[in-house]
């Protein structure tokens, strides 16, 4: 994924407000990069951009070679199904589908027939620790399992990227390193691809990069030793 020069700015009365500001940012392949800065900063306004659900005023984002912008919505939407998984916060699992239903949907979408998706999504479960819980409703799952069954949604169609905002927020500290320790596991014997938004330290100190963000801008790129 790369972006070039992307600039976003919202009016607000007579003046605007420079949300992001001439960012240029590249995540190769395998990378586990965080970005991370003070609220208002634009952070989550940049993932929106990335993940195709903002567009930006100018610049441009390529995904595995393609346009992100510049295209029709039924093709941006296509290439976010085929390119892009997301991981949020507040999980956003739907409550009437079993994990196992939450999980192939995005293959479902893509045209896997309900055989494939079935099985895909039960090996992705079972990628997360969660193989014993496939027919569990989200409601009957602790919210550590929850993001384990989003975890598996936004991977079981390997996309180039999985977008996570705020992965760990809503999760107790314990569970937090849970969590992290499952997405590192993902990136280190799969090479999944992550690109986080993030509060805590601790995440952006186990990735291979950190992004610092403040006032729209990248104002530093830190890179990670596995030592540090």
């Amino acid at each position: 994924m790369k972006a070039t020069s992307l600039w976003k700015i919202y009016p607000s009365g007579e003046s605007s407000i420079q949300a992001v500001r001439g960012v240029d940012v590249q995540v190769e392949v395998g990378e586990m990069v965080a970005i991370m800065g003070p609220s208002g900063c634009g952070k989550t306004t940049l993932l929106n951009i990335l993940s195709g659900i903002d567009e930006p005023n100018s610049g441009v984002v390529m995904v595995k070679g393609k346009p992100l912008f510049g295209i029709s919505d039924n093709e941006r939407t296509q290439m976010r199904a085929e390119n892009l998984g997301f991981i949020f916060q507040d999980f956003n699992l739907l409550p009437v589908l079993s994990a196992v239903e939450n999980v192939e949907l995005p293959l479902l979408l893509l045209g896997s027939s309900a055989s494939e998706a079935r099985s895909g999504a039960l090996e992705a479960l079972k990628s997360v620790g969660l193989g014993d819980r496939s027919d569990h409703l989200p409601s009957e799952l602790s919210g550590g399992q929850q993001q384990r069954v989003a975890v598996a949604r936004a991977l079981v169609h390997n996309p180039a990227v999985i977008l996570c905002d705020e992965p760990t927020g809503n999760l107790d500290s314990s569970t937090s390193d849970e969590i992290l320790e499952l997405l590192l596991v993902l990136n280190r014997e799969r090479d999944t691809t992550f690109l986080i938004v993030t509060h805590d330290s601790k995440i952006a100190q186990r990735c291979s990069r950190t992004l610092h963000m403040s006032d729209g801008s990248i104002i530093d790129d830190v890179r990670h030793t596995e030592e540090e």
